[in-house]
């Protein structure tokens, strides 16, 4: 998230990113004030990182002792053998944490970042044939024996799959956006159009039978932060779509004007605000943050709150700055850009401490169900 916020708000006319260079760089004429935000920034981006690689090498080592287990096998016949498309999206969300972890703090890494993007795009498409795999054996089967249960769909959790597909698209997108090469930012372009477009359908047709069986049926409640999954998978969609978009501009001479991208980022930002009040609507009237947020009963999948508000703070991010700034309806460091960026890190400061609340309440000791919570109490 940090990231983000450096991307926008550090110098860097040189580079499509900003870098360690750029970096020392503002830090060499800004007073203390800015350095210090600088250091938070800095420091933020350090301590997600190294807690995604410790959650990495942790889920990992779990995941191989349950796939030992019967209820592995169990897991493969049910709806839930979409969680399976969890270990493709983190995969692609480490080579994302590594590729931007060393653009900030490795000196000079820039110099031969060309030389990199070819290993990059090599790493995304052997997580994207994984993604593939995994996807085609859960839903081939789902599709070969009729075991899918409709009827217990009633949630948005399926969009995992497109979830995955979607981080791999963005990854894939990157060199897009930033290499001069052509045959780089085409063989990108083609593999970014590969995975959203992937991503794009599975969504549309998860979307539309999670929402019939909701219609029919109600949420189940313990699947409520799936309501908000639509925010993340927009982002990596729009994002992706300007990655492209610059890659038409600087490989291929097809210029896209200021504003198309406000018109692009306008549209996503505005379905990603549509989910939120929505699920925000619903998660509140089933009494989901009572119960699993501020109650006794404790679900794994309340971690499924903070991936939306880091959405939604990205791309809020992309829409400012893309959008509004670049086409002159906001004046940067304005008093009204202010109020818009403080709107943006309400958003992400709620998404860290909700992640720091569930830590504390479902790491200390084991979830525990809505009626185990009863008994308890």
């Amino acid at each position: 998230m940090n990231c983000k916020a450096l991307i926008f708000l550090v110098p860097h006319p040189n580079t499509p990113i900003v870098t360690f260079d750029s970096i020392a760089a503002l830090w060499a004429k800004t007073d203390v004030t800015g350095q210090m935000l600088l250091l938070i920034a800095l420091a933020g981006v350090a301590i997600f990182a190294i807690r995604h690689l410790q959650s990495l090498i942790w889920n990992l080592s779990e995941f191989s002792r349950f796939r030992r287990s019967s209820a592995y096998l169990q897991l493969r016949e049910t709806n839930g053998a979409v969680m399976l498309m969890a270990l493709p999206l983190t995969l692609a969300m480490t080579i994302n944490v590594a590729f931007v972890s060393g653009a900030v703090f490795v000196p000079g890494l820039w110099n031969v970042v060309e030389y990199l993007f070819p290993f990059a795009m090599t790493a995304f498409l052997l997580v994207g044939v994984l993604a593939l795999r995994t996807f085609a054996d859960i839903f081939g089967r789902a599709l070969a024996n009729g075991h899918f249960d409709c009827t217990r769909n009633n949630n948005l959790t399926q969009l995992l799959a497109a979830f995955a597909f979607a981080m791999v698209g963005v990854g894939m997108a990157a060199p897009a956006a930033m290499s001069t090469v052509k045959l780089t930012i085409g063989l990108s372009m083609l593999g970014t159009i590969f995975f959203i477009t992937a991503a794009v359908v599975i969504a549309l047709i998860l979307l539309v039978l999670g929402a019939r069986a909701m219609l029919t049926n109600g949420l189940a409640v313990e699947a409520g932060p799936s309501l908000w999954m639509p925010i993340p998978l927009l982002t990596l969609i729009g994002i992706a779509m300007l990655r492209i978009s610059h890659g038409l501009h600087s490989g291929f001479e097809l210029h896209i004007e200021a504003p198309h991208r406000l018109l692009i980022t306008a549209v996503f930002f505005s379905l990603q605000l549509l989910a939120g009040l929505l699920g925000l609507s619903v998660l509140r009237r089933v009494g989901y943050f009572r119960t699993y947020l501020n109650g006794p009963a404790r679900s794994p999948g309340a971690y499924g709150l903070i991936c939306p508000a880091v959405g939604l703070f990205v791309f809020g991010m992309f829409f400012l700055h893309v959008g509004l700034v670049q086409n002159g309806l906001i004046e940067k460091f304005s008093p009204v850009y202010f109020v818009a960026l403080a709107a943006l890190a309400v958003v992400q400061v709620l998404g860290i401490i909700t992640m720091f609340r569930l830590d504390r309440r479902l790491l200390a000791q084991p979830a525990r169900s809505p009626a185990e919570a009863e008994r308890v109490a």
